[in-house]
């Protein structure tokens, strides 16, 4: 659910250094060069703020006082390489975990805490912090992953190869590999999960083609195309969902977030397909999805790294042509220039898309309603 700073991407101008929501997009927190700072996703208010060295990681449980945070180095106590549980209610780290290298990705749910170095990845209880399992990786220079944090698809993604877009899908509760799957012929850049667990969506570095894998299926997929020219994708994300979720976004280096219509193009298409797995996934991984369920906006400056999630999704109840907008999402931004976006974005059956900005505000300099939070 997290971008960090491991990306190369990541400018050493940007005052973020990592930014992340929590596992229901109800609370974002944000890591810069001073600390770190927690805010209400719906209201924007400031809920939290530490001011005590620089932060590469900063991952919520939830809506709970934990926090997993890394520091960047610039001081003895917050080393790269060690991770403090930290309590938003007392102010106080109570547990420090140290590894070997620099931690590259850390995930939370309410039954692991999974932390992610270059060529080992070591899966937690939370409750107990007793090692569970320990995954030998291939190197991860980056720290590419993702996690699932449902509990009944708790599935954790990591590349297999360093030059193929390979991902090894393990089963975080169960500690056993589920699968692997070839996704890109170029290696990974960005993976995410649904929130259920039961989809994955994955880009290379080249940044054209994402695709999206049922993950029970294994090797078929969804693949559609972001653009034409190569481009950094930044982040990934699924609109929530019980099912297959209707929109999946991408954020990517030449500063435009991209809606992709899933709900859109699959209606479509199980109105041709005899069968209901026909219409969701087809054979060929080479299948474009129709560019008519694809919009995008220029939301952000070239180059300026982003983290985009969508929040909410509401369909109409008739999807009939008569109905003006079938589908509307909730899409907050996060800029890692210090800045906070929120869109609406709506789409017709005529493929009219409306971007309106609702909300937009600078993260650094909003102040929190309860002074006594603040350090």
């Amino acid at each position: 659910m997290s971008e960090t700073s491991s990306s190369d991407d990541t400018s050493s101008s940007n005052p973020i250094l990592c930014a992340s929501f929590n596992q229901d997009n109800s609370c974002f927190v944000i890591g810069t060069k001073d600390g770190f700072r927690i805010f209400d996703s719906n209201s924007g208010t400031l809920l939290y703020d530490k001011v005590i060295g620089a932060f590469v990681i900063v991952e919520m449980l939830f809506s709970s006082s934990l926090l997993a945070i890394v520091g960047a180095g610039e001081q003895a106590s917050l080393s790269p390489r060690r991770l403090c549980l930290f309590n938003t209610e007392t102010g106080t780290a109570f547990r420090e975990m140290n590894f070997i290298t620099s931690i590259l990705a850390v995930f939370l749910n309410r039954k692991r805490l999974i932390v992610v170095l270059q060529a080992q990845t070591f899966i937690y209880d939370i409750n107990s912090l007793v090692i569970l399992d320990t995954i030998d990786t291939v190197p991860n220079l980056k720290g590419i992953c993702a996690f699932s944090p449902n509990l009944d698809g708790c599935f954790l993604a990591l590349p297999a190869s360093t030059t193929k877009g390979s991902v090894l899908v393990y089963n975080a509760m169960d500690l056993h590999s589920h699968c692997e799957i070839d996704a890109h012929r170029s290696p990974l850049a960005a993976i995410v999960f649904s929130s259920n667990g039961m989809y994955m969506a994955t880009a290379s570095e080249q940044g054209t083609i994402i695709r999206v894998h049922s993950v029970s299926e294994a090797t078929k997929s969804y693949s559609f195309r972001r653009g034409t020219y190569p481009s950094t994708v930044f982040s990934l994300s699924f609109g929530p969902s019980i099912g297959l979720p209707d929109v999946l976004l991408a954020t990517s280096s030449a500063g435009s977030v991209h809606a992709f219509f899933l709900g859109l193009a699959i209606d479509q298409r199980s109105r041709r397909s005899g069968t209901f797995l026909g219409s969701i996934i087809p054979n060929s991984v080479g299948d474009a999805l129709n560019a008519t369920h694809h919009v995008f906006h220029n939301a952000v400056a070239p180059g300026v790294k982003s983290y985009a999630v969508i929040r909410k999704v509401d369909k109409a109840a008739d999807a009939s042509p008569s109905k003006s907008t079938p589908c509307r999402a909730t899409i907050s931004i996060i800029t890692y220039n210090g800045y906070f976006l929120e869109y609406f974005l709506s789409i017709n059956h005529r493929n009219e898309s409306t971007w309106t900005l609702e909300r937009e505000f600078n993260l650094l300099t909003a102040i929190s309603e309860g002074a006594a939070n603040s350090s």
